[in-house]
């Protein structure tokens, strides 16, 4: 990815986390990835567009990629409560964060609990009720087994962290979360006041429906819904190549602009 300034590793809350800055800019966009996922992963097509406009801050979370595990469970709370240490470290007092599915559900939180370091959020199909998913989506995670995970996403884990052993660790904890996703109470949704923009794909994992009703319950945020499956407007490796994250990014950054 073209622009890395710097990458290096912050002691935060008992873990190391990896991060990656890009590009200049007065405010840096966050990057969240989503779960199973490494930054490459979610945003190798679309974080050479953002830099070219913004200091971006790309991390990786808890037991993902390159970043170490601690000896508890992964959590939304946790996730949020990390990249604002993370952000301390670097010495960033305010922020604008885009997180895709896992990464936006941790974007709602880091405004609900460090609403002092966020100046925008984008939150790219990332849900904050069970209902938020397709029906029988948690289904799938019962009895579920490395041999699901789609193997790009095991490949790229592999290519930064080669070894088989914290590949498992992460699949297992990420199935575990998502077997006890918990409800983000609405009143703590209605309580973020930071701007923010709902993307949601057509044929996504989070109905329209709920991406909708979540822009409707923060006040004056606006919704997107762009054509195409789970992380298609971001590039994301799983998707079939095409134009949109160019697209994207120009929404994005007419956001960020406003």
């Amino acid at each position: 990815m073209e622009n890395l300034k710097t990458s290096g590793y912050a002691p935060v809350n008992g873990i190391n986390m990896y991060y990656e800055i890009h590009g200049e800019g007065a405010i840096p966009l966050v990057l969240l990835h989503g779960g199973g996922s490494t930054i490459e992963v979610t945003f190798a097509n679309i974080l050479p567009i953002f830099s070219r406009y913004n200091r971006v801050i790309a991390v990786e979370l808890q037991a993902h990629g390159r970043t170490s595990d601690r000896n508890s469970p992964e959590s939304f709370e946790q996730d949020a409560d990390d990249v604002a240490a993370l952000l301390k470290f670097l010495k960033v007092d305010k922020a604008n964060f885009l997180g895709f599915s896992n990464g936006g559900t941790t974007s709602l939180q880091i405004a609900i609990r460090h609403p002092e370091i966020v100046n925008k959020i984008i939150d790219v199909t990332g849900a904050y009720q069970r209902e938020g998913f397709l029906p029988g989506f948690f289904d799938g995670f019962e009895g579920a087994t490395i041999a699901s995970m789609p193997a790009p996403l095991k490949e790229a884990f592999l290519k930064v962290t080669p070894d088989n052993n914290k590949l498992l660790n992460m699949f297992n904890k990420d199935v575990e979360r998502m077997k006890n996703f918990k409800d983000i109470p609405d009143d703590y949704i209605r309580g973020i006041k930071a701007p923010a923009l709902i993307i949601v794909g057509s044929q996504d994992v989070m109905p329209v429906e709920h991406a909708r009703k979540l822009s409707h319950m923060i006040t004056g945020a606006q919704l997107a819904v762009l054509p195409g499956l789970h992380g298609s407007c971001l590039g994301e490796v799983t998707a079939k190549p095409s134009k949109q994250p160019e697209a994207t990014a120009i929404l994005v950054q007419e956001f960020l602009n406003e």
